[in-house]
């Protein structure tokens, strides 16, 4: 049994239960714009989970009209630029704001 596949499908539980780190406010966005985000934001912990060269649990992921900020802690400057690379390759992103900290 693969092991990674209960942990994609408990992330997308988590996921569609509303634990994803952006709340709609008045004024801030659309359901409909909520929901893309939402799916952005499973895509891209999905791809670091599927990653060996990034540690998923170490990186945040939140996104907002498209825009998608990472934060937490990489190994090296190589998991800080696979992390930012894995983003860019899901549909639907428009930008994408690196704050992951490189730990000493």
């Amino acid at each position: 049994m693969n092991i990674k596949s209960p942990l994609i499908a408990a992330m997308m539980a988590l996921t569609l239960l509303g634990t994803t780190g952006c709340a709609v406010q008045r004024g801030q966005e659309t359901v409909g714009s909520y929901v893309d985000d939402s799916a952005i934001t499973l895509a891209v912990k999905s791809r670091f989970v599927e990653s060996k060269e990034v540690d998923a649990a170490a990186i945040s992921v939140e996104t907002l009209n498209g825009t998608v900020m990472l934060s937490g802690f990489a190994k090296n400057a190589a998991e800080k630029a696979a992390a930012s690379q894995l983003t860019w390759q899901v549909k639907g992103v428009k930008s994408v704001k690196n704050e992951i900290a490189i730990r000493p």
